[in-house]
C-alpha cells in the first residue's frame, strides 16, 4: 500500500522569524540571526556567537502552567506545531484522533534541565532534584507535549539521529501515511542547546566557528569556512494523505515524493570521506520519488560550514549527479540561521516548500570565495525561477544520512 502524501500546514520558530511568514521574508532578504551569546557568559569559551531565538515567549502559545511543565525545546515544538495546525485548518472534532499522529524529534532534549538539576544535586543534595527532571529533559517529550496539546492519539514517535533528526522525523511520518498507519501526521524537529554545556561540548570537538564577526562566522562552502554556528528553534509541518486533504478542502503546498536513508558506518563525527553514504541517501530518495538525478535542479544542502562536511557533501553530490552536478543550484540555509541540530532538517524542509511555492532559491549568505574542490554552484546570489523539485539533505553524527524529495503537488 503506497498512498500520496502532501504538505498542508507549516510552523516555525527560528532565529530570523517566529513564524513561517517572517522567517521566509528574512530568508528572501538574506538576513542572518547571528550575534553574541546572551544565554550565559561565554567569556571563557572559544566560541562567542550563536543564532539565538529573539522575542520568543512560550506564554504566547500556551498557558503559564503548561509552559512551566516544559523545557525550551518542548515549548518551541508546541509553538511551531500550533502554527502548523492552524495553518492546515485541522479540527480534531472532525478527525478520528487515532488516525492523526505525531513524529517530532530532538537531537539532545534539555541540557538546561541537566545543568540546572546537577548543580542542585551538588550544592544542596539529591533530595532537591526536581521530581519532574526526567520527563522535562528526555527528547521524546517534544512529541509527547505536541500530542497532548492537540489531542493526537495516533502513531507517536520520536526520532533521534543527531543532525538528521528533523529530516528523519518528517521522512518517517511520510512513510507512516504512505503505508496506511495514519492519515495525518504533525512532523518535524526542535532544539534548544545554546547552553554552557552545549556550546562547551561542541567547542571541545572544534566543530564551532570561533569567528566573532556575525557577518562572517557561518560560511558554508566558502574557502574561509571555520565551523558551524549553533542555532535554536523548531520546525513542524502537517503531512496528510492526498485524498484526505482534498476531501476536507485543505490548501496543499507541496507533495513529499521520496525519502532515502543510509549509514556511513565510518566514524562517530566525520562523514565518509568519499561521500558514498550521503550519496546513497540522495539516490534512494530520488529513486523513491520515481525520478532520475537529471530531473533534480536544486539541493538544500546540509552545508554546515565545517571543513569536512562541505567537502564530503560536495563529493557525494558529484557521485550522484556526475556532470549534471554542475547544473544544480545548491544552497545552505545554515548560512542564516546556523545549525539547529535536531530541528535543522525540519526548518530546511519548510524552506524548500516555500521556495517551491514562490519560485525562489535563496542565496548562501556570506559565500564569497570558492574552495579548490568545492567547485559547484553554491548560490552566491538568489535565483527567481521555477523550482519543480527540491532535495534536502541532513547528515548526523554517528553516520546518519537522510534525504527527502519534495515537489509541486500533482493534483
Amino acid at each position: 500500500m503506497s498512498r500520496r502524501v502532501v504538505v498542508t500546514g507549516m510552523g516555525a520558530v527560528t532565529p530570523i522569524g517566529l513564524n513561517v511568514k517572517d522567517f521566509f521574508a528574512s530568508v528572501k532578504a538574506g538576513k542572518h540571526g547571528f550575534g553574541t551569546i546572551t544565554r550565559f557568559d561565554s567569556a571563557d569559551y572559544k566560541c562567542h556567537v550563536a543564532a539565538e531565538l529573539k522575542g520568543f515567549d512560550a506564554k504566547n502559545y500556551m498557558d503559564f502552567k503548561a509552559a512551566k511543565r516544559m523545557e525550551a525545546f518542548s515549548q518551541m515544538a508546541v509553538a511551531a506545531a500550533q502554527e502548523a495546525f492552524l495553518d492546515a485548518g485541522l479540527s480534531m472534532e472532525e478527525e478520528d484522533a487515532y488516525r492523526v499522529g505525531c513524529s517530532v524529534g530532538s537531537g539532545i532534549g534539555s541540557l538546561q534541565a541537566i545543568e540546572r538539576e546537577y548543580e542542585k544535586m551538588v550544592n544542596k543534595g539529591p533530595s532537591k532534584i526536581n521530581q519532574l527532571l526526567v520527563p522535562l529533559m528526555i527528547s521524546n517529550m517534544a512529541a509527547g507535549n505536541v500530542s497532548i496539546r492537540f489531542g493526537l492519539k495516533g502513531k507517536n514517535i520520536n526520532v533521534v539521529t543527531a543532525c538528521a533528526t528533523g529530516t528523519n522525523s518528517i521522512g518517517e511520518a511520510f512513510r507512516s501515511i504512505q503505508y496506511g498507519d495514519a492519515d495525518v501526521m504533525l512532523a518535524g524537529g526542535t532544539e534548544s542547546a545554546v547552553t554552557p554545556l552545549g556550546i562547551g561540548g561542541f567547542c571541545a570537538l572544534t566543530a564551532l566557528s570561533t569567528v566573532e564577526d556575525p557577518d562572517r562566522c557561518s560560511l558554508p562552502f566558502d574557502k574561509n569556512r571555520s565551523g558551524f554556528v549553533m542555532g535554536e528553534g523548531a520546525g513542524i509541518v502537517v503531512l496528510e494523505e492526498l485524498e484526505h486533504a482534498k476531501k476536507r478542502g485543505a490548501r496543499i503546498y507541496a507533495e513529499v515524493l521520496g525519502y532515502g536513508c543510509s549509514a556511513d558506518a565510518y566514524h562517530i563525527t566525520s562523514p565518509a570521506e568519499d561521500g558514498s553514504g550521503a550519496a546513497r541517501a540522495m539516490e534512494n530518495a530520488i529513486a523513491d520519488g520515481g525520478l532520475a538525478p537529471s530531473d533534480i535542479t536544486y539541493i538544500n544542502a546540509h552545508g554546515t560550514a565545517t571543513h569536512h562536511n562541505d567537502l564530503f557533501e560536495t563529493r557525494a553530490i558529484k557521485l550522484v549527479f556526475g556532470e549534471h552536478a554542475g547544473k544544480l543550484r545548491i544552497n545552505s540555509t545554515k548560512s542564516m540561521i546556523g545549525h539547529l541540530l535536531g530541528a535543522a532538517g525540519a526548518v530546511e524542509f519548510i524552506t524548500c516548500v516555500k521556495e517551491i511555492e514562490e519560485g525562489f532559491i535563496h542565496k548562501t549568505v556570506g559565500y564569497e570565495t570558492p574552495d579548490e574542490e568545492l567547485d559547484l554552484n553554491y548560490c552566491k546570489e538568489a535565483y527567481r525561477e521555477e523550482v519543480p523539485y527540491a532535495l534536502s539533505n541532513s547528515l548526523g553524527f554517528g553516520g546518519h544520512n537522510a534525504s527527502i524529495l519534495i515537489g509541486k503537488a500533482r493534483l
